[in-house]
């Protein structure tokens, strides 16, 4: 436990000097503070192993700052209580708000060093508890309360409780993984292993061994869907397979059975099949570059991830899930984000969707600026050009009820769109994502008739 940073927090000079020297001695790096402002900031910036806290303090006393700490945002950081007027009600209270333990002045060395040891390996195991069941538990969570994430995690769920076969699609970066983890989380395979292969980043030639394996002379490499076994096997980027791979592959699935590669002995498959792509898959069966019964086989449920733009009103609470796991798990530094610099996050386009926000995160950590996120470190990070400008709407829109201009848009849309595809109400429907008893209703209360457009022609031909 050598080369900690302790914290010591009391108003008496003596007292901190005496501290701090008996733990200079025993190796520990010690900060110290003779109020609860500097004790706060101090906790806050320099973020210590552990914190030695006098109760009797003038302005705000021990046991208030320890209660804020208990609330607040910060990193979980133990604390010992020290005190020369201490009495068992005070203690119980303190123990109670988290400290790790209660001293006595005046302090014996003996016991200070031992109880500052026993609460830094208690926090240490703490956090390797922390780690171990974050292995065991998946780390990856759907994050968001938008209208769409909600709709996302309501599929996901009802998808998880079959033993279907899932395509997911969606755009680099926007969490495909992260759903076939969710369906994997909570399917009655959830005990089996999760097995992932990225399928862009090996070498066509080795594929087939890693998903089959292999079998030479006497060595035998087992691949990727005997890993899977009882599991679910996600295959990434699923469109870059090459075509006899493709051919071997659905056979596989087809029979519930495989050879390795070189192997005279079929396995058989108990796995469930997730696949992702950002592809357009019907694009490349169409041109011959995916096999169609391939495709059929996989799409037996689709699953559609959002870009991050289109719903940027989960910005907030996806910056704070990626700071609170960067904090405990990379032992980065805390940062507020100030709410100009989630404003200046909401006004980004997000070509890299999820995975680009969390390296911007992580980058602003790493920065370690001070304690805050500005709204000019995160222009700047983004790069000021790439901002999107902030929509204008006339004073006639603007002066009109909430209802009143969503109303408007929506009928506008709608207007719009069914203009474009002639008409065709399903088509409508599949675009904007709408159940087609729901579209119905919105074009019946906005007046608007399909079939007055039904021979209009689309606004893709007449270019």
């Amino acid at each position: 436990m050598k080369g900690k940073t302790i914290l010591v927090v009391d108003d008496e000079p003596d007292i901190r000097e005496v501290i701090r020297e008996i733990l200079e001695d025993e190796d520990y790096s010690v900060l110290t503070a003779d109020s609860a402002g500097e004790a706060r900031q101090l906790h806050r910036q320099r973020h210590p192993d552990l914190v030695l806290l006098d109760i009797w303090m003038p302005g705000t006393d021990g046991l208030s700052l320890l209660k804020e700490w208990s609330n607040g945002e910060t990193p979980e950081i133990p604390v010992i209580m020290i005190s020369g007027h201490g009495n068992v009600e005070t203690a119980v209270e303190a123990i109670r708000y988290g400290a790790y333990d209660f001293l006595e002045k005046p302090l014996s060395t003996a016991k200070l060093l031992v109880t500052v040891e026993r609460a830094l390996q208690n926090d240490q195991l703490r956090k390797e508890n922390v780690r171990l069941r974050s292995k065991l538990e998946s780390s990856f969570t759907l994050v968001g309360n938008s209208p769409i994430i909600q709709g996302l995690r309501e599929q996901v769920g009802l998808v998880a409780n079959t033993d279907s076969w899932v395509l997911i699609t969606g755009e680099p970066g926007s969490g495909k993984e992260v759903v076939a983890r969710s369906i994997h989380d909570q399917s009655p395979r959830r005990d089996g292993q999760f097995v992932d292969i990225s399928l862009a980043a090996i070498p066509p030639q080795s594929i087939p061994v890693q998903l089959f394996g292999s079998e030479e002379a006497a060595i035998v490499r087992p691949g990727r869907f005997e890993e899977a076994k009882s599991g679910t096997l996600f295959l990434d980027e699923i469109g870059d397979l090459d075509s006899d791979t493709q051919a071997k592959l659905l056979n596989a699935l087809e029979e519930s059975r495989f050879l390795r590669i070189g192997g005279q002995q079929y396995i058989n498959v108990d796995v469930r099949v997730v696949a992702a792509t950002n592809q357009d898959l019907p694009a490349a069966v169409a041109e011959g570059r995916f096999r169609e019964d391939l495709y059929y086989r996989l799409n037996v449920v689709p699953i559609q991830v959002p870009p991050l733009r289109d719903h940027i009103e989960d910005i907030p609470e996806l910056v704070k899930f990626y700071l609170d796991r960067l904090v405990e798990r990379e032992q980065l530094p805390y940062r507020r984000f100030t709410t100009g610099a989630l404003n200046a996050l909401r006004n980004y386009h997000w070509p890299g969707n999820v995975r680009e926000l969390r390296n911007l995160v992580q980058r602003l950590l790493i920065l370690n600026r001070g304690d805050e996120v500005t709204t000019e470190e995160v222009v700047a990070a983004l790069d000021a050009a790439k901002l999107q400008p902030r929509i204008s709407f006339p004073d006639t829109v603007l002066n009109l009820t909430l209802r009143e201009a969503r109303d408007r848009f929506e009928k506008s849309y709608l207007e719009h769109h069914l203009q474009r595809v002639g008409g065709n109400v399903s088509e409508l429907a599949n675009f904007a994502a709408m159940e087609r008893t729901h579209l119905y209703r919105k074009l019946k209360a906005f007046g608007i008739d399909p079939k007055t457009l039904k021979n209009a022609p689309n606004s893709d031909e007449s270019q």
